[in-house]
């Protein structure tokens, strides 16, 4: 037969939660109020933090034997017991649950956390006073979370606690984006080659934060090799069983954990508890054998034992536990302690309604209320479901549907105080009942190494607004480069994952975090290029109103006169014209800006050719009309000229009439041309109208340059068809390259280009047509007579 299962030692913060169970059933048995005339025993089984000695305590509860260690106190009959506290492992609760479950005797436990305890489904008879590890982990994730950490290392206890702990923070690790570089998981009685390689993997990591999902029996196996290699550090995130145990702080004292952060269950004050457990009497110690052993233990003496011999000095029950300190003496830290006495009165308010007929859960038994003592566990159980109450601490107690208490932590942080020893603060809570569960005190947290500056744990670094985030290949989504922005979008984020492209009307600045307005661009009078055109349309204007006022004073000599004077200040009016609307393709475009400039440029520009047109054919007829019996000029008088240019000019002003009731032309936005700006512009409204414009005034150019071209070598010495003939070339030049020029040059360019050829192609027609002729007029005023106009001046002798 295998030797029967002993523990090792005796953990003085288990009996000290063992003694606040004791202290909780006798201030309930001294009450008049909870349980008045009832009298609550108990036994006590030392489960040594095993599955099978846990079994067996639980079989001999459920089978009415007698316990190796008791009360002196007795329990009537019936030997069952009508609830369990315990156990403080997870594993051990989660196998006698599996068996007292079908019997459907109550388990509540102050300090078994796994998630995998809430399933209804298989544990119906748990409950617990301590949260969820569900909640815990969702905690830890989100105070990863809160500090930046994106990469960190996970160590777990390789049991239900640690496995179903670290599952849990996993998942809510992934949904905060937080990533987990690797996961390790041991167990306290695996041999030193497996910690050994924990520690490794840990060593050869890359992330700073270790999240610890671990038992206190497991940290301390840890916390053994780390010291024994002299890592330091790592800047640790503890679970509630080791991070809040005062024993463990005490033993850290190289500051291998130093910084430590993570949450614990709150602490509290339970009044009268510390009294109780320092003034034990002698007979008490020597009734319970666990007592013995503690004082044996913490004093180095020995009780007087006939059995057996000891070389310690005896023992004599006086020895003063006030001046010690050790986890049995501590009630700094409250904080198991309370959810073991709440679990104590959690259970004796359920007896408490159950004998008092509130809430009876079994209607037929409702008249034998308050008459007898004699109940089943099962009662219990329904009495717990209901069970609503506030401890004499102040703490609200009750149970969800899945037998869980409210999640309330408190964030505790690993400080050294002003006489340099280790000691835990609080530094904020987390409330899973509140809209924001998380909150931060005031308090400075002191990080590993005794840094004040939050360590970072990250695979990369993080993508500034401007970027974003391209994971990288074969690796986890923490793990990535930061890829510029494209063109026209931006990201106004730390760590985008995708950029947003900019509205139509915006564009990124510099940094590509921001849109802005994109640049209006439009021929301004402000800038250099429209001043410049401005100039030359006025100077083109000035030139042509000298010119009129030159053949205004000589309108009588006969270089005026031959010239057809009617139809050259007809001419003069037109080309100011066609100077002065240049100047409305400068500027903002607006609704009748747009309609102006291309019906005036077409319309001026018309009766210009057709002043030409006019002089050209003038000139053509008064030859013809020299030949004998010719008398054509009677119908090309100065009243037919009129009614020519008129007309020419009247189709054209039609085709600009019907674009305007149709199409008209009005102000758009190019934003094709470029994409960091916007080009304000006129549309023409109908391409089609706007080319009619122009051809039918090519058309008159090219009648007017074919005349000319006939005429161009009739006699006289002044023969005006000539520079018509030029002027005509150069018009017809300018407006041929015109039209790729137009459409090719970008945004105001393309205005500036329409601009160029119509004063081009205007003083073309003013220097070629009018230029000779002031010539003469002011320079060489000996040639304007009617002799030599005709070709009749004497030859010089030589």
């Amino acid at each position: 037969m295998p030797e029967p299962l002993k523990c090792k030692s005796l953990d003085f913060r288990e009996l000290r939660f063992a003694r606040t169970m004791i202290f909780a059933i006798e201030e309930i048995n001294n009450s008049t109020e909870l349980l008045p005339n009832v009298s609550l025993g108990y036994k006590i089984y030392d489960s040594c933090a095993s599955i099978p000695l846990a079994l067996k305590a639980v079989l001999t509860l459920m089978n009415g034997q007698e316990a190796e260690f008791s009360s002196n106190r007795s329990c009537s009959k019936p030997s069952f017991v009508p609830a369990i506290i315990g156990e403080s492992g997870s594993s051990p609760s989660v196998a006698i649950s599996r068996v007292v479950g079908p019997f459907r005797i109550p388990v509540v436990s102050p300090y078994a956390t796994c998630a995998c305890l809430s399933n209804k489904q298989e544990f119906p008879a748990f409950f617990r006073t301590i949260p969820s590890d569900y909640f815990q982990a969702t905690a830890l994730a989100k105070l990863v979370k809160h500090f930046g950490w994106t990469w960190v290392g996970a160590i777990r206890s390789d049991n239900d606690y640690g496995n179903f702990g670290m599952a849990a923070f996993i998942k809510a690790a992934q949904a905060e984006g937080i990533c987990v570089e690797y996961s390790e998981a041991f167990y306290r009685t695996n041999p030193r080659e497996k910690i050994i390689k924990v520690v490794d993997t840990l060593k050869k990591a890359t992330a700073k934060v270790i999240v610890a999902f671990i038992a206190s029996g497991e940290m301390v196996v840890l916390f053994r090799e780390l010291s024994n290699q002299n890592i330091t550090g790592f800047q640790w995130i503890g679970s509630e069983s080791w991070v809040t145990d005062p024993e463990f702080l005490s033993k850290d004292g190289n500051g291998f954990l130093g910084g430590a952060i993570g949450f614990g269950i709150r602490k509290s004050v339970i009044p009268g508890l510390k009294q109780f457990l320092l003034n034990i009497s002698l007979p008490h110690i020597l009734s319970n054998p666990l007592l013995k052993e503690f004082w044996e233990n913490i004093f180095s003496c020995s009780f007087p034992d006939p059995m057996t011999t000891s070389s310690r000095r005896p023992c004599t029950g006086s020895e003063n536990l006030y001046d010690l300190q050790n986890p049995y003496t501590d009630v700094s830290q409250l904080r198991i302690s309370n959810t073991v006495y709440k679990a104590v009165y959690a259970v004796a308010n359920s007896i408490h309604d159950l004998l008092s007929c509130k809430k009876s859960p079994n209607p037929s038994t409702k008249n034998n209320c308050g008459k007898n003592i004699n109940f089943e566990p099962w009662q219990v159980l329904q009495q717990l479901k209901t069970v609503n109450f506030t401890s004499k601490n102040g703490d609200k107690v009750y149970f969800d549907e899945n037998g869980d208490p409210v999640a309330i932590y408190e964030l505790v942080n690993w400080q050294l105080n002003k006489e340099g020893k280790a000691e835990i603060v609080n530094v904020g809570y987390y409330d899973a009942s509140e809209r924001q569960p998380f909150q931060m005190s005031n308090k400075s947290i002191t990080w590993a190494g005794g840094e004040y500056k939050i360590p970072k744990s990250v695979c990369s670094e993080s993508c500034p607004p401007g970027t974003r985030k391209a994971v990288q290949k074969g690796k986890p989504v923490c793990c990535f480069d930061c890829i510029p922005c494209a063109e026209g979008e931006i990201s106004n984020q730390t760590d985008s994952i995708d950029c947003i492209r900019c509205p139509v009307e915006y564009w990124p600045n510099s940094q590509r975090d921001q849109c802005i307005l994109k640049e209006i661009e439009f021929l301004s009078f402000e800038e250099i290029l429209g001043m410049i055109l401005v100039i030359f349309s006025v100077c083109g204007v000035c030139v042509t109103i000298t010119v009129a006022v030159v053949f205004l004073r000589n309108r009588d000599t006969p270089i005026v006169k031959a010239n057809n004077s009617e139809l050259s200040f007809l001419l003069l009016l037109s080309l100011a014209l066609c100077f002065l609307c240049a100047l409305t393709f400068i500027g903002q475009p607006s609704e009748w800006s747009c309609m102006l400039r291309h019906t005036a440029f077409g319309i001026t520009f018309v009766l210009c050719i057709s002043c030409v047109l006019g002089k050209t054919i003038v000139v053509l007829m008064a030859f013809r009309s020299t030949l004998p019996g010719n008398n054509i000029m009677k119908w090309f008088g100065p009243a037919q000229q009129r009614l020519s240019v008129f007309a020419f000019t009247f189709i054209q002003a039609l085709i600009c009439t019907l674009w305007l009731a149709i199409t008209p032309p009005f102000p758009s936005k190019n934003m094709r041309s470029y994409k960091d700006r916007i080009i304000l512009e006129c549309d023409l409204g109908s391409a089609a109208a706007f080319y009619a414009v122009l051809g039918y005034i090519g058309f008159l150019a090219a009648m007017c340059f074919e005349l000319a071209f006939l005429a161009r070598k009739l006699p006289d010495n002044f023969n005006e068809a000539k520079y018509i003939t030029f002027s005509m070339l150069i018009f017809c030049a300018v407006w041929i390259t015109f039209i790729p020029a137009y459409t090719s040059s970008p945004g105001k360019y393309t205005v500036a280009v329409e601009i160029f050829a119509i004063l081009a192609s205007s003083f073309g027609l003013l220097f070629c047509i009018f230029a000779p002729k002031c010539y003469i007029i002011i320079l060489k005023p000996e040639k304007n007579t009617r002799k030599h106009m005709m070709g009749k001046m004497p030859s010089k002798s030589l």
